[in-house]
């Protein structure tokens, strides 16, 4: 699987040395989203995928731990029942009646098995060099407080919801129960907290933020109703 996954991300570098990304791609990375449980035997080839995915410019890779594997005999030290819930709702959006692990959702838009890297990797390809439908851009950023602007693109439509999400970029896990009993799992963007800021209408907004500890912290432009992804920015 390593080696599978290393020559399909040479390949999505060489692709994106032929088929330069616009500028404004590249101020905007692709989102991508997985779910995933400690207690899921199927799950670590896509940890694996992620974490590689962590290492490609153009793109930003999350890790959501879900709850629902906890009851075969080992508690997912990272999982929350937010992020099962935000599962469901991007499952209730795509007109799908179940969920499962490891699924990545990308940009909000497409849904696939999480370590089908071929798959995974041809729809970032794609969703790479599509402007993003905004801009979020830090004006100041003084200690712990960072001012952004966020400003429409072409093709924006409706209303959005502006999320703040913080994560631990590395963490190891030595699993002692469970179907990954005796296993050292190593993830990679791992979300500790998603918070939804508030509603956009679409309008040019200044926000203020406070982003206290040293976990890394991204803002996240998407449309409402768990639609696309317009806007990502790392801020710290």
């Amino acid at each position: 699987m390593r080696h599978l996954i290393a020559s399909v991300l040479a390949a999505l570098c060489v692709t994106a040395l032929v088929a330069p990304q616009s500028q404004a791609a590249e101020d905007s990375p692709v989102l991508v989203e997985l779910f995933t449980s400690q207690g899921c035997s199927a799950c670590p080839p896509a940890d694996a995928l992620l974490r590689e995915l962590a290492e490609q410019e153009g793109v930003m890779p999350l890790s959501l731990h879900v709850d629902y594997w906890d009851y075969i005999g080992w508690t997912d030290s990272f999982a929350q029942p937010r992020f099962t819930a935000r599962q469901k709702a991007y499952a209730r959006a795509g007109g799908r009646k179940s969920i499962y692990t490891p699924q990545m959702v990308i940009a909000g838009q497409k849904a696939m098995v999480g370590h089908e890297a071929m798959d995974v990797v041809m729809t970032i390809d794609k969703l790479r060099n599509v402007a993003p439908k905004a801009a979020i851009s830090v004006l100041s950023q003084q200690g712990e407080a960072v001012a952004v602007q966020l400003s429409p693109r072409p093709g924006l439509s409706g209303p959005s919801d502006v999320h703040l999400v913080r994560f631990s970029p590395r963490v190891k896990v030595d699993v002692r129960r469970g179907e990954n009993a005796g296993h050292m799992l190593e993830y990679a963007n791992v979300v500790r907290d998603w918070t939804q800021l508030r509603a956009w209408d679409g309008q040019g907004t200044e926000l203020q933020l406070e982003l206290p500890g040293d976990e890394a912290a991204l803002l996240i432009v998407q449309a409402h109703g768990h639609g696309p992804i317009w806007a990502v920015k790392r801020l710290k």
